[in-house]
């Protein structure tokens, strides 16, 4: 393996797509008969895009689901595509579902660990788990350490779902649940940036057995995501006007989900891992800044375009593999 392929520079490949640029735009030529996708969340908002997208290029979708009903109903009218029970914020449910995955015998070539949660009101799970840090990353950390037989023998691409959200905030290593008094978008803003520190690490530790990683922020979609987010909240932050009409800046969900599908799928990557991507492209590296909250509110005209050094450091990314490892009590690459 070449020193290239063993570190990705963070910064543009020139893919010549953009925001704009569709599921459909970055699939246009791609065959994906054979191949099997796993895809957290795929029954909703940007997830749905990105399951009838991989679906439609011909990949089988295995839809993961705490709704069962919910995701059959939504994902019925795309083929070649399978539900199964897994509750992100449950460990049990996790083992339970990687464990009748392997018991399959069949192996994975795409995850895209799309399911999260958003600036939820202060949420308790597992052992006194704050829920955003537990769903959005421990869950999938879990996941994928369950899994590794499956992606290991499929090559896989690993996608986290991250955001620009992880600008407001780093990992809080002296309280990362919040016990000492919570606030929601800073706990949002930690577990993104969890998934991307996430992807950085599994990227180096799984590369030698042809697994590559990579995080993404898909833009701002009006999906279900924002169901946290008050009317008042959505207005200060630009995201709607006082008549409730949507940004014109905001995405749609196929254009939403165009990224997460060109990093699980596009040639232009091979051989590349451990970078976050926006915009279907490897993003630029954004300066330290502010961290877009004040008082308790969403600043968005804080978070620019880029990834921020917090959420790229080798070392972080290390530290918190390990403290996943211990809470979680899951490391297939421990031994």
């Amino acid at each position: 393996m070449t020193t290239s392929e063993r570190y990705t520079p963070q910064h543009s490949t020139g893919s010549g797509f953009g925001a704009r640029s569709t599921t459909a735009d970055v699939l246009a030529g791609t065959d994906l008969t054979g191949k099997l996708a796993v895809v957290t969340g795929g029954y909703s908002g940007i997830g749905l895009a990105t399951t009838r997208a991989l679906a439609e290029a011909g990949a089988h979708v295995v839809v993961p689901s705490r709704r069962l009903d919910v995701a059959r109903a939504a994902v019925a009218d795309i083929a070649d595509t399978e539900v199964d029970t897994l509750d992100l914020a449950d460990l049990d449910s996790v083992r339970a579902f990687a464990d009748r995955f392997l018991a399959s015998g069949r192996t994975i070539d795409v995850l895209i660990n799309s399911a999260g949660v958003m600036a939820c009101p202060e949420t308790r799970v597992g052992p006194g788990w704050e829920a955003q840090f537990a769903t959005n990353h421990l869950g999938h950390y879990a996941l994928v350490n369950r899994l590794w037989p499956a992606l290991a023998d499929g090559g896989a691409r690993v996608v986290a779902v991250s955001s620009r959200g992880h600008q407001l905030s780093a990992i809080r290593w002296d309280d990362p649940h919040f016990r000492l008094g919570y606030e929601k978008w800073q706990a949002y803003g930690q577990a993104k940036t969890a998934n991307v520190l996430f992807a950085v690490h599994l990227d180096r530790l799984g590369r030698d057995a042809g697994v590559r990683a990579f995080a993404v922020h898909p833009g701002e979609i009006n999906t279900p995501l924002v169901r946290h987010v008050t009317d008042e909240e959505r207005v200060a932050a630009g995201w709607v006007d006082a008549e409730g009409n949507w940004s014109l800046d905001f995405k749609t969900p196929e254009q939403g989900a165009a990224t997460q599908v060109w990093a699980a799928t596009s040639p232009q990557l091979a051989g590349l891992g451990g970078v976050y991507c926006e915009d279907c492209d490897v993003a630029e590296p954004a300066a330290a800044g502010a961290n877009g909250v004040t008082d308790g509110e969403l600043d968005a005209e804080a978070l620019t375009a880029g990834v921020r050094p917090h959420a790229t450091d080798p070392e972080q990314a290390a530290r918190l593999w390990a403290l996943s490892a211990e809470l979680t009590g899951v490391d297939v690459f421990a031994a």
